[in-house]
């Protein structure tokens, strides 16, 4: 582990717990459970920039600081993210889900999501020199 301790892993649990409690009350309250596959793309939307990101370029090239998988990932990300927002709006729009199970399940998956990324940048591993 990096420079994080123990109250930086609670605190992000308990984000997280948090973050998948309003999703699951978003489908349980209003008995639809549609909203669940909010939780499903914030889970899988950081997937792609952890597969891609080791396919950047040398460390000798200056002319670009990035390559295309690793832009690939990115896009395929940024896609999932917009999905995961985007997704209960157009089930409330349609009024298959109610518009307070679209709030929740926006908010839920913006605390998990944002957990994830949380997590992933406080425990990102340094690169040494010496390695």
């Amino acid at each position: 582990m990096a420079h994080a301790g123990i109250k930086t892993v609670i605190l992000l649990s308990f984000v997280l717990a948090v973050g998948f409690l309003l999703v699951i009350l978003s489908c349980a309250l209003w008995g639809n459970w549609l909203p669940l596959l909010v939780a499903l793309t914030f889970v899988l939307a950081p997937l792609p920039n952890a597969l891609f990101a080791r396919c950047g370029g040398d460390d000798f090239s200056t002319e670009y600081d990035g390559s295309g998988p690793v832009d690939l990932g990115r896009f395929i990300t940024a896609f999932v993210v917009v999905t995961g927002f985007a997704l209960p709006l157009v089930l409330a729009h349609s009024e298959v889900i109610a518009p307070g199970a679209c709030a929740m399940s926006i908010a839920g998956g913006a605390l998990v999501y944002g957990t994830i990324m949380a997590y992933s940048a406080t425990f990102k591993e340094e690169s040494s020199d010496f390695d």
